[in-house]
């Protein structure tokens, strides 16, 4: 429907295209934390934070295995966490991808994970990409989106640090919100 939409409206293009783009973002983090029996299970491994990252930013690594490192600590994540933070870190992705590190060759991103009890932190950093010369102050929809998405279903929070060297996006949130069995 969307793409359908696309075709008749021309000027709706890139925003359709972005939209798509979520969607099969979703779509991905969904296929990755919903319940599988033996047949039907991903190849892409156990449902945790790391294996949803790494899924989420492979078409972002392009043949350089050190565009995009994730690192830190590793948390179980099912359907309840896995679509919210798929949907800010493919906001933060595209985002890098037009404007920030990853539209340039030598341009990198590094996730940081960090348990603390109940407290879940990761830290994008970008580097390597254009230099930022002013804080953006536009925000748009996905931004937004992504916003609403850590806030209300994670009862979390976003903050970016915009330095010259690349955007620093810090997302904190309460672990037992990722997965049903966190807190047990």
């Amino acid at each position: 429907l969307v793409s359908f939409t696309g075709r008749h409206l021309p000027q709706l293009r890139p925003f359709l295209n972005e939209l798509l783009d979520r969607i099969a973002a979703l779509g991905r983090a969904h296929e990755f934390a919903r319940p599988h029996s033996p047949h039907s299970a991903p190849d892409f491994g156990e449902s945790h934070l790391q294996g949803l990252l790494a899924e989420l930013l492979e078409p972002y690594r392009s043949d350089d295995a050190d565009r995009v490192a994730i690192t830190g600590d590793d948390v179980a994540i099912d359907d309840r966490g896995a679509t919210p933070i798929a949907l800010v870190i493919h906001e933060l992705a595209t985002n890098a991808a037009k404007y920030g590190s990853l539209s340039a060759p030598e341009g990198k991103v590094t996730i940081n994970i960090a348990r603390d009890g109940d407290a879940l932190t990761i830290v994008w950093t970008e580097s390597g990409g254009p230099a930022v010369v002013e804080t953006p102050t536009r925000t748009g929809f996905g931004t937004h989106l992504a916003e609403l998405s850590v806030g209300r279903q994670l009862g979390g929070s976003i903050s970016r640090d915009w330095r010259p060297e690349g955007l620093r996006a810090t997302i904190r949130l309460d672990v037992s919100r990722v997965h049903r069995d966190a807190g047990t």
